[in-house]
Formats: C-alpha cells, structure tokens, sequence
C-alpha cells in the first residue's frame, strides 16, 4: 500500500513540472524561442534610405525614389537599361534613340546652355542626379528644391585634376554602385563594374606598350587635337593603358571640339595609331553633316601617316560625346582590345 502511494505521488509531481513549463505562453514556447522571434522582427524591418558619397560628401537618399531627374550624361544609358522611369532630362544632351527622349511623359529640361530649371521644381522630384554638363548649377537646384535630395556625380578630368584616368576609372565605377543601392540594383550594378574591369585589362594587355598614339575630336568636318592626359574622352586614357602620344602641345585644354593644332602637325607625328570621336555624329541632324571616317580618309595630309596607311584607326561610339556612359566606355575599350590585339 506504502509504494502505490509513492506511485500516485510521484505521477503527480511530474504533470505539475510540465504544466509550468508550459506556463509561459501557453503554446509550449520557451522564453528563449520568444526572444529569438522578436530579434527575427528586427533584423526584417525594411530599409528605406542608403547612404551614398558624392562629390560633396556623403548623402543620405531614399530607395527607388519617386519622380527622378537625371541630369548627368554618365548616368542614362545605366538607369534606361535598369528601368528606371524619369520624370525629366535634358533631352536635348541626350542620345537621339534614349528611350527617355522619345518618351513624352519625361519632361524637357533642354540643354545645360538655358535650361529650364523650373521644370525641375514642377515634377516635385525626391532625387536629382547632377553631374559633369549640369555640374555649375548644383547649388541652384539644391535651392530650388529643398525637399528632394540632389546628388552630384561629377568627374573631375579636367587639366587640374592630378589622375584624370583614375579619377574617370573609378569615376565610373563609383557611380554605377551608387545607382546600383538607390534603384536596388546592387547585382547588375556589380556584374557591370567587373565587366568594366575585364575591358580595362584586355585593353591593357593588347597594347604593346611602343606604338605612338595620336586621339582626335572631328567636328564640323575639322580634325581637332585631343590632348594626352585630361578632358573629354580620349585624354585620360593615356594615363589608363599607358599610351605614347605621338604628340605633346603646351597648353592644350579639354575643349570638346580638340585643340587647333593643324592637320600637318598630326602628320608630320606620323602615328602608329589614330583613335577618332565623331563629335557630329552624337548632335548634328544636318543630311550635310561629313562623317569622321571621310574627313580623314580624305584630309591630304593624312595620307602617307602610318595609322591611315595601315589602317589603324579606331573610332568611339557614334553617340560618345553625348553618353559617356560607363557601357559606352566598355563598348570602347573592347573595341580597342580587339583592334590593338590583332
């Protein structure tokens, strides 16, 4: 009789232990699983802001804001291909077949010359993009709107810059990660930098290190001198893949259209190579407008010049001077890459 006593006894002190350890929620969780759910809740909370460096420091800016104004003709090409709608550009800087120029519902801020600011303010954006031909009217639109974060993505190549192609390079790059966490897009934006990369090395790697080269800007059927070293294009390429420039000038600057340095002095450089922007191409819509390629295959001068005699002449992408995009960039050096490694 003592032992089954003990039994009941003994049966009863265990339901009462499980009972209290279901005490605490009633559902069999341990303070422990409650603790672990709750930090779970946290760390899944959405992130709406990132924060990003420009050229005037860092920047706190919303993800996939609304009504963008892209200003900033590095930046075009990137964002059309990502599917990033605009709410306004300057079209009239922008490639002629840019889906945002035939896109009525993007409003026409015209050129950097007279834009028409106001029409930034009329689209009520929550992000501008400024940069390079829109760079002087920063602090304009940043008082025009105060409630939209503006972010300058300038480049400095300019003659004052100390690595104008480093600055480009990472220039580049630099914007297309930036664009990459505003729109996340943070894996195309990767895969496009490293492509970029690719394109640098094989361009690198193609070049023999001894050939002279001899970059050009054709505008209104004239042949202008791209100075080695800085300004538009083909100036910091030099400093990128180590380039010998067939011709050096005192006090050459990054005028878009190319220095006034004659055609007889290009060919009296006699390059092994001639690398060409058409500037016409990207601007003109006059039927009268010459062609790069025939300019030079018909300058006098030219002829007897190695590159022209051996047909080593490489041309940029027709819409270069109005998309320096990073993809033009890559288009360009894997162009180069081609031809220089044959």
């Amino acid at each position: 009789m003592g032992k089954f006593k003990l039994t009941i006894i003994m049966a009863i002190f265990a339901l009462l232990l499980v009972a209290c350890s279901n005490s605490k929620g009633g559902t069999g969780e341990t303070e422990t699983d409650g603790q672990e759910n709750n930090a779970t809740e946290v760390e899944t909370e959405e992130v709406t802001t990132v924060e990003i460096t420009d050229a005037h420091g860092t920047v706190t800016v919303p993800i996939n804001p609304k009504n963008v104004v892209a200003l900033d003709n590095r930046t075009y090409e990137t964002l059309s291909d990502w599917g990033i709608e605009l709410a306004a550009a300057p079209k009239a800087v922008m490639p002629a077949d840019s889906p945002y120029v035939s896109d009525d519902s993007v409003q026409d801020i015209g050129n950097h010359r007279e834009p028409n600011l106001e029409i930034i303010a009329a689209v009520d954006p929550e992000l501008v993009i400024v940069g390079q031909r829109f760079g002087n009217y920063y602090e304009d639109i940043k008082k025009l709107v105060p409630n939209a974060v503006v972010i300058d993505l300038n480049i400095d190549v300019s003659e004052e810059a100390a690595t104008p192609g480093e600055n480009l390079v990472n220039g580049l790059k630099d914007a297309t990660t930036t664009l990459g966490q505003i729109f996340d897009k943070n894996e195309e934006a990767k895969q496009l930098n490293a492509d970029f990369d690719k394109a640098i090395e094989d361009a690198k790697s193609a070049y023999n290190g001894t050939d002279t080269v001899m970059s050009v800007i054709v505008s209104g059927g004239n042949i202008g001198f791209s100075a080695p070293g800085s300004g538009r294009v083909w100036g910091p390429m030099y400093e990128i893949f180590g380039w010998a420039p067939a011709l050096e000038v005192d006090k050459t600057t990054s005028d878009h259209q190319g220095d006034e340095v004659s055609v007889e002095a290009i060919a009296q450089s006699n390059p092994d190579w001639i690398f060409v922007m058409d500037r016409d191409a990207a601007v003109s819509s006059a039927s009268d407008a010459v062609p790069a390629k025939d300019v030079i295959d018909n300058a006098p001068a030219l002829q007897k010049v190695t590159a022209v005699t051996e047909g080593k002449i490489v041309y940029a992408p027709n819409d270069t001077y109005t998309n320096e995009s990073i993809q033009t960039y890559l288009e360009l050096f894997e162009n180069l890459a081609n031809t220089l490694g044959k």
